[in-house]
């Protein structure tokens, strides 16, 4: 009134200032890890060998879509873009982490388990509830998804294609169990 600019509710202020740091925070881990990958100590190489060791294959194939699919998620969640897309890919990301090299170790994170990808998990779901806010490549241009359908869509999706890599490319070696005990002693004679 009177030539004032009108503000924005303090509660769509504030979702939108969630939005930004989830995102400042979720982007960049997700995209330092995808690097990792492809740049760290051991390279791809090295990434290849431990997909190997998980039972991911073709291991090589598969890293190379891990690396990439958590770069392009990062930048995607980084920049705001496309949600839910780049939430249902972390989901999918986590979910196979939690099934394969995760797995019976537990929750704790310290001690190999799931807490960590329960925890990136869910905070893609709830950036795609929240929208990626006003200050978002979304927002530039036009396009605001929050609420129940994207979160629901960031978590169905990423869990059904998690679920489909692990039924067709997931082999894990079969474990170590003790010999069977031999019906016969080699040393003992069978009467006919």
């Amino acid at each position: 009134m009177f030539g004032r600019k009108k503000k924005a509710p303090v509660a769509a202020e504030g979702r939108d200032v969630a939005a930004l740091v989830l995102r400042a925070t979720l982007g960049p881990m997700l995209f330092a890890h995808g690097y990792n990958k492809v740049a760290g100590p051991g390279g791809l190489a090295g990434t290849t060998g431990w997909f190997e060791s998980l039972g991911l294959q073709p291991a090589e194939v598969h890293a190379r879509l891990a690396a990439g699919t958590e770069m392009a998620a990062g930048v995607g969640i980084v920049l705001g873009v496309a949600n839910p897309l780049p939430s249902a890919a972390t989901v999918g990301l986590m979910s196979v982490a939690a099934a394969t090299d995760h797995k019976g170790k537990g929750f704790f994170v310290f001690k190999g388990g799931w807490e960590y990808t329960a925890v990136v998990g869910g905070a893609a779901v709830a950036l795609a509830a929240l929208g990626n806010g006003k200050y978002s490549v979304d927002a530039l241009v036009g396009r605001r998804r929050s609420g129940l359908r994207p979160a629901l869509f960031a978590a169905g999706v990423g869990v059904a294609n998690a679920a489909l890599l692990l039924k067709l490319c997931y082999k894990p070696a079969p474990k170590a169990t003790e010999a069977p005990e031999p019906e016969a002693k080699p040393d003992e004679t069978v009467d006919a």
